[in-house]
């Protein structure tokens, strides 16, 4: 049995803990893992100078993937970078993947099974700034290189996972250079798969439309800001942040992370929701092929949820603990 390396980067606030039970959570799977742990985020600034240290670069260089926790990004230190936003332009995560699934929680829609691409490399959310006399000015940056296999990742994994429908969302009415772009290499590129519905959309219309009718959605597909907000969107109603996984995907490495954020005042009181984070180990372990234990961990979670064993966040008591505890039991039940 191969034996994953596995590095390991807590960061701020909540990260430590949430990847803490889910390390404990691999653990009890039939997997072998090596975790190397390493640091990166707002305490690590503090203490190195830098929140990405040349160490901690050293040893995902070295590792099968990558699972990332939370960081705090401080809106008073001007040049600070999210390591997180470093990593991805390091190794060239150009696929930010971020499934949504209906889970079993009251009061969630139940009827939602979207797949959302985001390109990760360039647009606004790379942070490219610079001031003018009164002002300033951000970078949008979109090339065909970037468009063009984001686009193709997006339709590939349709074809992949027997998903019948690709929506494109853009802003190509108003940015017509940068999102016409993006447009126009997904029309040139869905003509190589006529067996996928080829739809496009506004963003503001794609909005608006995962209020209403998010059934309608199947996978969708889109530039660096636009996905960012779509995404937080689209875990408003499958349970919140707490509960969004996602993935960034590289030719030669890959970054797990859950999507919220690091939550400071809710660090050390055992009442963080791990479930995001486990969510993200699943995606790891399929980006590793170990597809059978990712489905076993959904099925273990799945099972908790039912039982109606939740934590605050979702309506519930339990604490981030004991429902490791108890999606592990679930796992381990025959």
């Amino acid at each position: 049995m191969k034996k994953y390396n596995i590095a390991v980067i807590g960061g701020d606030g909540i990260g430590p803990e949430v990847i803490g039970e889910t390390i404990i959570l691999l653990k009890a799977t039939e997997l072998e893992f090596k975790f190397s742990y390493a640091e990166g985020g707002y305490e690590a600034y503090k203490k190195y100078k830098t929140p990405l240290p040349t160490e901690t670069i050293s040893t995902c260089k070295k590792c099968d993937a990558i699972l990332f926790g939370a960081v705090t990004t401080p809106p008073h230190i001007e040049k600070y970078k999210s390591p997180i936003i470093s990593l991805r332009k390091l190794f060239d995560l150009y696929a930010n993947v971020r499934p949504f699934v209906s889970l079993p929680i009251p009061s969630q829609r139940q009827d939602i099974n979207i797949i959302l691409f985001r390109e990760n490399t360039e647009d606004l959310y790379m942070g490219e700034e610079y001031k003018i006399p009164g002002g300033a000015v951000a970078k949008r940056i979109i090339t065909k290189k970037a468009s063009k296999r984001i686009i193709q990742t997006a339709f590939e994994t349709a074809v992949k996972k027997n998903r019948k429908k690709v929506t494109v969302v853009h802003k190509a009415n108003v940015l017509r250079l940068t999102d016409g772009l993006f447009l126009k290499i997904a029309q040139s590129l869905s003509k190589k798969y006529p067996g996928i519905i080829y739809e496009e959309m506004l963003v503001d219309s794609c909005a608006m439309q995962l209020i209403k009718k998010p059934e309608s959605f199947d996978v969708i597909v889109t530039t660096n800001m636009f996905g960012d907000i779509l995404s937080d969107e689209i875990a408003g109603l499958t349970g919140g942040l707490g509960v969004a996984a996602s993935a960034n995907i590289g030719r030669t490495q890959a970054l797990f992370e859950p999507v919220h954020g690091s939550a400071p005042k809710y660090a050390g009181k055992n009442i963080a929701n791990p479930l995001a984070s486990f969510l993200s180990a699943c995606l790891m372990l399929e980006y590793l092929g170990e597809m059978r234990t990712a489905v076993k961990i959904r099925k273990a979670i799945d099972s908790t949820l039912r039982n109606k064993y939740m934590t605050k966040d979702l309506g519930g008591t339990a604490s981030m603990t004991d429902f490791t505890k108890k999606v592990i039991s679930y796992y381990n039940y025959p």
